[in-house]
């Protein structure tokens, strides 16, 4: 079997879904038994410097076989895989030579179809990796895993291919917006990186949302039904009326492109105590701000017409656009369009509508775009990837390092 699809088949058995409840970190303990698997393999392979530190970092190099002086660059991808669909008992099957029409997933009735994914429609011929219909696949990040062992177990077993210093991370809790909180970028090594983490092949970005969260807290008083005229607040009344004078068309479902959004993403509700939990995304940083605006100033309304406060409002920043801390160094992103050329790939230059680790490495002084892995609908049950597009970021991994030595001659 193709050593990268031998691989990801064998991670995704390791359930390393996140837990945005758990502080501790990792936030899962599948997380930590899949980073020491890792660290086996790593230290198998023979590379330098293989470390899992108590946090479920694991990092490891491959030396230079070089002479002259090169840059250590990286590569990065994240252990865990998304709250949104269960990770345990990932059960994947393999399509082959897709043509077309809809694939049945497990024995139930669920389906992938190409009327949902019209992407399926520019598949033909590919062979495909999918889930049983009960689970997401992991592909979202166990297949940049997988291409980035992949990819240096090829570059030991290949000596003949220059290349400069490899360093390579795997962090835990990328889902949950924590994988970058405690990446030690001096320990690590590299000059400047890659997270391997996009979708469909080609894709490389360097543009990504200014995120924000906001958590509205509707305080109610409740009164026994029977005696509550003029007594009782319905905090659930408050919270369904201020979610209904949101803006409608500003929703994930509405937008794309560089259009930012408003997302309600859950929700706690009673009588006495509501709270709505909303994600702001903007391209531009005025533009979040002016997101935050809107927020307080919906909720100052609220208190003014009670006299009182009883929405509570808090808002936290999440990550911002590395477009700021990578566009300076223009060389990185025409190193992967150059390796992703002369792998006979066109490059799609895109922006992220989401974040990677890397948008906070960049700010931590990493400047660290993002490649495709070949995987589609991430965070569901119909999540899947090709085979050749796992292949394709192996060999532009590959030829990404033999560029980077040869350039700096």
């Amino acid at each position: 079997m193709n050593p990268v699809v031998e691989r990801f088949l064998r991670y995704v058995t390791f359930d390393t879904q996140s837990n945005p409840d758990n502080p501790m970190c990792p936030s899962s303990p599948g997380q930590r038994t899949f980073a020491q698997a890792l660290k086996a393999e790593l230290m198998e392979l023979g590379l330098a410097q293989v470390s899992l530190d108590e946090n479920g970092y694991l990092m490891a190099r491959l030396p230079a076989n070089v002479c002259h002086e090169v840059p250590s660059i990286g590569f990065i991808a994240h252990m865990d895989t998304a709250p949104d669909a269960s990770g345990a008992n990932v059960k994947p099957q393999i399509v082959e030579n897709y043509q077309g029409g809809d694939i049945a997933l497990g024995r139930g009735d669920e389906v992938l179809s190409p009327i949902q994914y019209p992407e399926l429609n520019q598949l033909r011929g590919c062979h495909l990796i999918t889930t049983d219909g009960r689970t997401l696949l992991g592909a979202d990040n166990k297949a940049g895993v997988a291409e980035i062992i992949t990819a240096v177990e090829y570059l030991i077993q290949h000596p003949e291919i220059a290349h400069g210093e490899i360093c390579i991370g795997f962090t835990p809790d990328e889902e949950i917006g924590r994988g970058a909180d405690r990446f030690d970028v001096e320990k690590f090594g590299a000059q400047w990186a890659y997270t391997i983490d996009g979708g469909p092949v080609g894709e490389l970005e360097y543009e990504n949302f200014n995120a924000a969260n906001a958590k509205v807290v509707f305080h109610g008083v409740n009164v026994h039904p029977g005696t509550a005229k003029n007594k009782l607040r319905n905090s659930m009344t408050l919270a369904c009326q201020f979610h209904a004078g949101m803006p409608t068309q500003d929703t994930p479902e509405c937008t794309d492109g560089y259009q930012g959004f408003f997302h309600l993403t859950s929700s706690t509700m009673s009588v006495a105590r509501s709270q709505l939990n909303y994600i702001l995304r903007d391209f531009d940083l005025e533009g979040l701000q002016a997101r935050k605006a809107l927020l307080e100033s919906k909720v100052s309304q609220i208190n003014q017409c009670y006299k009182q406060d009883v929405v509570e409002l808090v808002i936290e920043d999440s990550y911002y656009n590395m477009k700021e801390k990578v566009a300076p160094f223009p060389h990185i992103i025409e190193t992967a369009k150059q390796a992703m050329l002369e792998c006979g790939i066109t490059p799609n230059i895109k922006p992220i509508r989401g974040g990677t680790d890397g948008a906070r490495l960049s700010f931590m002084g990493l400047p660290c775009p993002n490649i495709f892995t070949g995987g589609y609908n991430f965070h569901g049950i119909h999540e899947f990837a090709t085979i050749e597009g796992m292949q394709s970021a192996v060999e532009v991994i590959v030829r990404l390092s033999e560029i980077t030595a040869a350039n700096i001659r």
